[in-house]
Formats: C-alpha cells, structure tokens, sequence
C-alpha cells in the first residue's frame, strides 16, 4: 500500500504541474518570436560634433588621406579648416589648413542661406508631378538649348524626385528618417499615436546646438558684430557679444503638432495644430497660411545683411507641414472632388512659398524642400510597403543666388516643334513618368541638407549624399587657382568631398 500511495505522489504533482507548463511555454516562444523577429533599434546617443578640424580628422585617420591632401582641399574652400588644434597635432601649417576665415560651415562650406522645409502630408509622386500646375508644374519647364534640338538647359533651379519611403509608412517614423538619417521599424509604429521626442543626432538638433557664428562667412561675421555694437552702443538692446556667438539658429514651425511630440524645445515660433482627427480636412492647413507670410516674412538671407537675425527675428529655418491632402486621401480616397479642391489649395500655397523664395536678392541663396513623407493607396490608406504608399515626392527649388544646381536634362521631354513641355501624369503612366524624373530615397535628404547648411552630419545617419542637390559652393580660395572653374566642376569637387565626409 505505502509503495502506491508513493507512486501517485508524482503524478499528482505532474497532473498539478501540467497545466502550467503549455501556458509558460507558449509565453517563452512569444517572447522569443517577438525579439527575434521584429525589427528594433537602439537609440545612439553620440552626435557629429562640429569643433575645430573635425572635417580634417574624418579624413585623415578613418579615410587615410595625407595631411598634403586635406591641405589642399582646405587651401582650395573645399574644406573648412579652421583647425588650429589640428595643425599643432598633426604639425600642419596653420597659415595654410585655416580657411575659417572666409568660409562659413562645420565641416564643408555652407551654400544655403535660409531654406523653408514643406511636408505635404501623402504627397504622392503623381499629385506632385501632374495635379500642381501652378506650383510645381510651372517651374520644371525648360528653354531648348536651340530651335532644333530636343536637349534643354542644365541651369534649372527646380528639381523633381521620386522620393522613397521605407516602411512603415506612417508620419512619425517617416519624419525620425528625414530628420536622423535612421531607418523606422514596426516595433516603433505605436509611436505615432502619441510617441516620444528624437532622442539622437539630427540635423534639427545641430541646427539649434552650432553657435550661428560657426557658420558664417567672414563678410557676414563683420556685418552681424557691426550690428550688435551699435544696438549694444544705442541703449544696451540685443544679445550680448559672447552669448550671440554661442547661440544657435532661429528655427520655426506651423502644422501637424508631430513636429512638437518629436522636437518640442527646438522650434522658436511654434504653431501646433492636431492632426489625429481624420475628418477634420482642413484646420491644419488653414493655421499653415494664417501663419506662413509672417514667417517668411522673417526668412534670413533677404537682401539686408540679416541684421535682425541676431535680435531673433530672422528664421534660418521655416517648416511647414499641411495635412488635408492625407486627411482628404483617408476619408475620400484620391480620386474624388474633394482631393481634386484640396490640391487646389495646396497648390496655391506652395506657389506663395516659392514666389518668397524666388524674390531672394542674387547674393543669397535660399532653398524650397517640398515633399511628402509617404504617399497613399487607391483607397486612401498608408502603413504598408505597396509601390502608392512609399512613393512620395520630393520637389527642391533654389533662388537665383544659388547657381546652377545639378544636371536635370531628364524632367523634360520635347514635343515634334522643340518646345519644352512639361510632363504631367495625363501624358504618360506613372512608370515612365517616375523613371525620368529619377528617385532618391528619404534618408538620402539628411546628408544632403545637412551639408547645404554647413552642419556636421548626423552621427546614426544610413542616408547617402545626393550630389545633385548641392549648389556649387561660393568660390573662396587662397591662391584664386581656382577661378576658371565652372559651377559644375566646382560643384563636383564640393560633392566628392562631402561624399567622402558621410562615408566615414
């Protein structure tokens, strides 16, 4: 009897056991699945830093080049090389590797004054390409070269991307990838409903964190301490000397309050509106045009040496964010009346931000980046990775200061006469049409702004640098060995150094 009463000891222990066992097994393989399958990444909290020879030593000791090298690309304003450290280490001569002086910028010379950033919320190639005519449309026309040929001038100052999201196609992940230069993952999309602010480096960051003089050129660095001495010297007003040179960029923003969740001390005049009602169509893009003339308005790089930059009146950066044209897409699709008004009125604000962009004066040089931070199915959706959901557009257009930016021969076609004709999505489909405009993916554009701006490039960025946006730099150099250059060889040179630069 003891022997079995002993033997069902363990099995009424097992039988106890068991039905705990399934649950805890099933619980050990969720957990596994779950951080093995998804996608996660981790937050770096190192940043690009913008001291003194930074450019120098990226090249010297992750590149390999020569200290004779980096000298010559300083010498030549290919590189700021304000870098007395880096001379006394490496035993450079100062009077050579020190152009700090002429040129403004943190690692490669800044070509962009003042730049206005619009997201058009769902923008998707085809709204962009053939149903803005008046913004858009008008300015990727182009003169013949001749009469008789079909080629065209490369002078253009508008440029049209295919502009590639990565999935998930959702607002707040899209705008941590143009910001950061990092890829979203679905583990993250729960963020879009109320998500956290950029922990990382971003090119908004830097923005606020290099001191403004950092970046400037030596004439705007005279004109801007001529400034404050005589506010200063007329009742004591304005920053003080040391605390104007430490200071940051002026930044604002009007639109979709994602901005906010993700930058919420960055921007000095802030305009958030919400943006999680779908229904709503036409609020957020409403606040976008009650506040955007101020704020261009303010827009640095206008023609009087921005003397009411360093009282904190002038903008370096406008962004702008509308959201009807999603709202619409979710509520109505994109082929209703609805989408067709809607693009009406997007249409006619994109052309007051490009009017105010093409009155800059000819000495300065400031820069439009429209785009979409994903597009939208035939049923008005996004989320997914379906060839209507990741292709936005991205639409760059510079002042005549600029210069010549890029080759874009390709935007164009020509009709039997040798006109220029503008491509519109009636005219052709949308394969053939996204094939001569060419595409870049979003990330590409945080190397590329980064560089324009004259910041250094954020430290997690994945994106790679798109020569064909950058405007030739302003040409500076010691010995004027330079001057036969054209703006596109100029143009080249800058680039392969900045290439070279977001590679290490």
């Amino acid at each position: 009897m003891e022997g079995a009463g002993g033997s069902r000891r363990p099995r009424r222990f097992f039988l106890q056991v068991f039905p705990f066992i399934v649950p805890t097994l099933a619980l050990a393989g969720l957990l596994r699945f779950s951080t093995s399958f998804f996608l996660a990444r981790r937050s770096l909290p190192t940043t690009s830093s913008c001291g003194h020879g930074e450019a120098s030593k990226l090249l010297v000791d992750v590149l390999g080049l020569s200290l004779d090298e980096v000298k010559h690309l300083v010498d030549e304003g290919l590189l700021v090389g304000n870098d007395d450290d880096f001379s006394r280490a490496s035993g450079a001569d100062a009077s050579v590797a020190s152009n700090g002086d002429d040129v403004g910028g943190c690692w490669t010379p800044r070509t962009v004054d003042a730049a206005v950033v619009v997201v058009v919320d769902a923008l998707r190639f085809d709204f962009a390409a053939g149903r803005l005519p008046k913004s858009i449309g008008s300015r990727l026309q182009r003169v013949p070269t001749s009469s008789s040929s079909s080629s065209f001038s490369s002078s253009s100052r508008s440029q049209l991307f295919t502009f590639v999201a990565d999935p998930p196609t959702v607002t707040m992940q899209r705008l941590k990838g143009l910001t950061t230069g990092g890829l979203p993952t679905f583990a993250d999309i729960s963020g879009n409903f109320g998500g956290a602010n950029i922990d990382e480096d971003s090119w908004v960051q830097q923005l606020r964190d290099v001191p403004v003089e950092r970046r400037r050129r030596r004439q705007d660095r005279h004109d801007a301490s001529t400034s404050t001495s005589a506010s200063t010297s007329n009742g004591g007003e304005g920053l003080g000397e040391q605390q104007q040179q430490n200071r940051g960029a002026h930044l604002a923003f009007v639109g979709d309050d994602t901005w906010i969740d993700l930058f919420p001390v960055q921007f000095d005049d802030a305009h958030p509106y919400p943006s999680f009602n779908t229904r709503d169509l036409d609020t957020v893009d409403d606040g976008c045009m009650k506040h955007l003339p101020r704020l261009l308005q303010n827009l640095g790089g206008d023609g009087d040496n921005d003397k009411r930059f360093d009282d904190g009146e002038k903008f370096e950066l406008v962004v702008a964010h509308f959201l009807g044209v999603d709202h619409v897409g979710h509520t109505y699709g994109p082929n209703d009346r609805h989408m067709t008004e809607k693009l009406g009125q997007i249409d006619d604000a994109l052309s007051y931000v490009l009017d105010r962009i093409d009155s800059t004066p000819d000495h300065f040089c400031r820069a439009a980046f429209v785009f979409g931070d994903h597009g939208m199915s035939e049923e008005g959706n996004h989320g997914g990775g379906t060839e209507d959901e990741i292709n936005a557009a991205l639409f760059v257009h510079y002042s005549q200061g600029c210069g010549s930016v890029g080759n874009d021969d390709t935007q164009v076609t020509s009709n039997t006469s040798g006109a220029a004709v503008v491509v519109t999505s009636l005219e052709t489909d949308s394969d053939e049409l996204k094939e001569a405009f060419g595409s870049i993916h979003q990330i590409d554009l945080v190397p590329t702004i980064s560089t324009m701006l004259g910041l250094p490039i954020p430290y997690a960025n994945l994106g790679g640098l798109v020569p064909a946006l950058l405007p030739p730099p302003r040409q500076v150099s010691r010995r004027r060995n330079m001057a036969a250059d054209n703006d596109y060889l100029l143009a080249t040179k800058a680039a392969t150094i900045a290439l070279a630069l977001n590679a290490a």
